[in-house]
């Protein structure tokens, strides 16, 4: 591939969570507003891609302490990979780069190895220029595998606590209703005919006055779970934009009027992602998270998605995991095991990278 070029833009938030709508951007920098629309409407046809690479995924950082540039790689003018880079200032003078879901290249061997240099390249002259020492970039691709192409990052485990999950689940929503029932565990398809017996309901809710039994369910999960819960203000930020752009749900198994189980599930492209959720201790004998997670696969069925993703689950070989429990309920539903390959650093000043971990023990 040749006369390929990256370009890098930074803007600050294009979108407006409260109402779902494009506003005029403030950057100096003209067509910025179209370049985020270019690559939104790239990620969404690239079926390898994240939804933590998308513009609106970007504004919400924004709200929560993180900024953001772009650096796109064309080639005869057509979009063919890039990423978006989220910058954190971990301390005063100091920061770190960001891809969530990214970098996203070309299928191609050859022309992933062109485009992933360009970006690098494009990264490391926006760290020339930042006022801030930059301790390292990391990476999180969606990769099966690592490229020959790709060195010098040191991977991490899964046990630092600020990594995206890399080993998640997959049900093929494509296949009829039925064959998606028979792929499950028999303890899936039993629990959710128990669901179906005990009368329990399954709502969808998409305004703010469910945040609250969110934030209830899941904060009871983790709790008993042992889990690090995401603090209150990370939800009711992303709730509210999701439900604005319709880019997500939250759900509901209610069993005689009280609400046992919940899921937050973000839609992108051909998959829809089970993002977070919980279910409660009581009327366990209902099985209500069963029929809810059947119910959400029938729905985004329907809505054309031809995957749902879980998300997250511990490895195989890993006994000892903190989410065995959780995915011992996943592995009911049954679908396709992906390892993606480990959260990737590349330091850039060993001083500042000791003191990025300091800070995030």
């Amino acid at each position: 591939m040749h006369n390929s070029t990256a370009t890098a833009f930074a803007t600050p938030s294009l979108q407006d969570p409260s109402a779902g709508a494009l506003a005029a951007p403030a950057s100096p920098l003209a067509g910025a507003t179209d370049r985020w629309q270019a690559w939104d409407h790239f990620l969404e046809a690239t079926p390898a891609a994240g939804f933590m690479q998308a513009s609106w995924w970007a504004d919400f950082r924004a709200n929560v302490g993180y900024d953001h540039f772009a650096v796109i790689a064309r080639h005869r003018g057509a979009i063919i990979g890039g990423a978006l880079v989220q910058k954190f200032a971990f301390a005063p003078g100091h920061c770190c780069y960001y891809m969530q879901d990214g970098p996203v290249l070309p299928d191609d061997e050859s022309e992933a190895a062109e485009v992933f240099a360009a970006i690098v390249e494009e990264v490391e002259d926006h760290r020339r220029n930042e006022s801030q020492t930059v301790s390292h970039l990391r990476i999180e691709p969606r990769w099966q595998r690592l490229p020959a192409f790709v060195s010098g990052f040191r991977p991490l485990a899964f046990r630092d606590r600020y990594v995206e999950p890399r080993d998640t689940l997959c049900i093929d929503l494509r296949a009829p209703e039925e064959e998606i029932l028979a792929q499950m565990k028999p303890k899936g398809r039993y629990n959710i005919r128990v669901a179906k017996r005990h009368g329990v309901s399954i709502l969808q809710e998409d305004c703010e006055s469910g945040i609250a039994d969110f934030l209830r369910i899941y904060s009871d999960m983790a709790c008993r779970q042992g889990i690090d819960a995401k603090h209150s203000v990370y939800f009711e930020t992303l709730l509210p934009m999701l439900a604005s752009l319709r880019r997500g749900s939250i759900f509901f198994a209610e069993h005689a009027g009280r609400r046992l189980a919940a899921a937050l599930v973000v839609y992108f492209g051909p998959r829809a992602t089970y993002f977070y959720g919980g279910s409660l201790d009581e009327h366990r004998q209902a099985m209500a998270p069963y029929l809810l997670h059947f119910e959400i696969m029938r729905r985004a069925k329907a809505m054309g998605h031809e995957c749902y993703d879980l998300w997250g689950v511990a490895p195989q070989n890993q006994p000892d995991h903190p989410w065995q429990n959780i995915s011992a309920f996943k592995r009911k539903f049954g679908g396709s095991e992906i390892s993606l390959v480990p959260t990737l650093d590349y330091v850039y000043d060993s001083g500042a990278y000791d003191r990025y971990a300091a800070s995030r023990s």
